[in-house]
């Protein structure tokens, strides 16, 4: 069965991404590189460019850091257990490539056991060459430097007598020459198959550095450094060794300790330690400075009885009190001792006409009823009986009066014939609302039948309610809304919709089912929102009609325009309103069943007439979405095309899809007139 399309509609999906933007080469390359290093399937990566090159650089340079990945397992193996046969069972392309690099190893440690050079001329193949060369100079002595320059008893030697010299001027050696026209490469280097050049060695790949644990190796040109992975942290610095070390705040300046205050260093950190130390009578703030204690605060009777004391400047005094006699009472004759006052006995009295009786040191007055006696101003003070007992006297409201009180109602009540409580006044007897009345207690409430409300000027009169222009009338009929005293009814459009049962609700007409479109016996009627469109197609010339909506390629001659061709052209129609969120999937496309090693290219190739629409590839194939606010009704014929390579052999497939956008359904203003 050859391979088909398989569609999705879709109008409420999220599109994550679009496709299309402009990339690097750098940009692809790192991208397979990354998901090289996450060992991800280098054959199935998601494209980050519809561009073709971009898809070659992002799938090969995936493919070489798992070569480099695998290769460098396979020589790891060699030198860490010397054999290779047994450690790579399987026949996997993974397999192969470790057991190559393995063995390739194994053969240049053995030349550099041997004595033999590194750069032998077996036909070893490129990649296996590189790694026997590089065993072998990783485990080979240092080579040592000759000077090519003549001491002081060969200074009359010149080039022509010099056959070294000779030879190594014809040998054109990019580091060294050894004699014989033998070239040599410095230390960190090993030497090209064209036995010239030098190349750099990659001492971490090859696991030839000294680096600690916690520590990674970074390969430089003729050399490696080794670098920590973790920082030392808050208080320590990396010294160039490598090590952390500990940082001496207090010499270096870096600390926040106070003038009055010195440093102290410790590990990672610092201290600040007072610099003052303070005396008897002084104690030490937060800052370093010297206060004054109170003593007379802080201690518990620092002065014996009959003594007050007096807080000085790091110290405190002792004074002897004075004799003070207190209220109501005064110094006798001699001036040695307080006797008591008989305020009673005063011309006016104290009382002010209330009963007086003298007390030791004080008096009390025997008060009237309706009056209490006020100890600090000695005074008799009207009792306010309605603080005094509030809610026990009066049943609503209670008004104090010089010695009494008095009790009254609020609005919508009356007194009541014991003077205390009240009664609720029936306001509806007098009729006060325009339609409906209902007594409550100590008031009344208005009320309105259905379809009107109470007017908010007065709270007594209905007026009817305009169901169409309340904040939520959009909610009450979808389209238009008419009122009527106390009720309202909705409207559809004229043409295209049908009023709900609920009467609320308008409900398109499909004019394809009922029979109400003028499509021709040759045309086909696809149903929108409010209307319907006839809809025919023609197969295009070398094509046959293979179904209701399917045109397929005749058997081509081998050309190169005919098999350009599409195999299957399948016609679709979409329709949607207007203002539909973005980014919104309305069509998927892709191959009806999946081949291991496929690989899949979908594009829009024509009808995208403002840009609306966009593709975004997917595990199954690609998705088109909507990814621009579609405002105003439109038709849209857009070709999307899929091209399928499979076993070597690319295949075209074109779907035609017509998309009808129409406007959503309105809803009118109150009392608009519609066109």
């Amino acid at each position: 069965m050859g391979p088909g399309i398989v569609i999705l509609f879709s109008l409420f999906g999220v599109l994550n991404g679009q496709g299309g933007n402009q990339m690097s080469i750098d940009e692809c390359c790192k991208d397979g590189r990354d998901r090289g290093i996450d060992n991800q399937d280098c054959t199935a990566l998601p494209l980050i460019s519809e561009s073709t090159t971009c898809r070659i650089v992002q799938e090969q340079c995936c493919a070489t850091v798992l070569e480099d990945s695998i290769c460098t397992n396979g020589i790891n193996m060699a030198k860490d257990q010397g054999g290779c046969d047994t450690q790579f069972p399987g026949s996997t392309c993974e397999t192969k490539t470790a057991k190559m690099c393995c063995d390739c190893c194994l053969l240049g440690r053995a030349a550099q056991e041997k004595g033999l050079p590194c750069d032998h001329s077996l036909s070893l193949g490129y990649q296996c060459g590189l790694v026997s060369r590089a065993c072998c100079d990783d485990g080979a002595p240092d080579v040592k430097t000759n000077t090519l320059v003549p001491d002081k008893d060969n200074e009359a030697l010149t080039g022509k007598d010099n056959p070294l010299l000779n030879e190594c001027s014809n040998a054109k050696c990019a580091q060294e020459c050894v004699g014989n026209g033998t070239c040599a490469c410095f230390k960190g280097y090993k030497l090209k198959p064209d036995g010239k050049n030098c190349e750099d060695i990659n001492e971490c790949l090859l696991g030839a550095s000294n680096c600690r644990g916690g520590e990674r190796c970074i390969n430089t040109l003729g050399s490696f450094r080794c670098q920590r992975e973790v920082s030392c942290g808050t208080g320590y610095e990396l010294t160039d060794s490598n090590n952390c070390k500990d940082i001496d705040e207090c010499e270096s300046g870096t600390h926040n300790c106070a003038p009055d205050f010195m440093c102290q260093n410790t590990q990672g950190s610092f201290r600040c330690r007072p610099k003052n130390q303070c005396g008897d009578g002084y104690i030490q703030d937060a800052l370093g400075s010297c206060i004054d204690i109170n003593e007379c605060l802080a201690q518990t009777g620092p002065c014996h009885p009959g003594q007050s004391c007096v807080n000085t400047v790091g110290s405190f005094t002792c004074q002897r009190n004075s004799v003070n006699c207190g209220r109501g009472y005064h110094l006798n004759d001699n001036g040695n001792r307080c006797v008591d006052i008989d305020e009673c006995k005063g011309p006016d009295g104290e009382c002010a006409g209330h009963g007086c009786i003298n007390l030791v040191g004080s008096f009390r007055c025997e008060c009237k009823i309706g009056f209490i006696f006020n100890s600090i101003s000695r005074v008799c003070e009207d009792i306010n009986e309605c603080r005094h007992y509030p809610g026990r006297l009066c049943a609503h409201k209670c008004e104090n009066a010089v010695g009494s009180y008095k009790c009254s109602c609020t609005q919508g009540f009356k007194l009541a014939s014991d003077g205390r409580n009240c009664d609720d006044l029936n306001e509806c007897e007098s009729s006060p609302c325009s339609q409906e009345c209902a007594n409550v207690y100590g008031s009344y409430q208005c009320y309105c039948r259905r379809g009107y409300q109470l007017s908010d000027r007065d709270g007594i009169n209905c007026e009817d309610i305009d169901e169409c222009a309340l904040p939520t009338g959009g909610h009450i009929c979808s389209y238009r809304c008419h009122n009527t005293p106390g009720s309202f009814h909705c409207n559809c459009p004229a043409t295209g919709y049908t009023l709900a049962p609920n009467g609320r609700s308008c409900q398109d007409v499909d004019e394809c089912v009922t029979g109400t479109h003028t499509c021709s016996e040759t045309e086909s009627c696809f149903n929108v929102q409010g209307g319907f469109r006839c809809l025919s197609f023609e197969c295009p010339p070398n094509y046959r009609r293979a179904g209701e909506n399917r045109c397929e390629r005749l058997l081509c001659n081998q050309t190169s325009e005919c098999l350009a061709l599409p195999l299957r052209i399948t016609y679709y129609h979409l329709t949607f309103p207007t203002n539909i969120p973005v980014p919104t999937n309305v069509f998927r496309m892709g191959p009806s069943n999946t081949v291991p090693g496929d690989h899949v290219q979908i594009a829009i190739v024509g009808g995208n007439k403002g840009d609306f629409f966009g593709m975004q590839r997917v595990p199954s194939g690609g998705e088109m979405a909507v990814t621009r606010p579609i405002t105003e009704p439109q038709d849209f014929e857009l070709s999307l095309e899929m091209r399928l390579l499979r076993y070597g052999t690319t295949s075209t497939y074109l779907a035609k899809v017509l998309v009808f956008v129409v406007q959503e359904q309105p809803i009118l203003p109150y009392n608009a007139i519609p066109e």
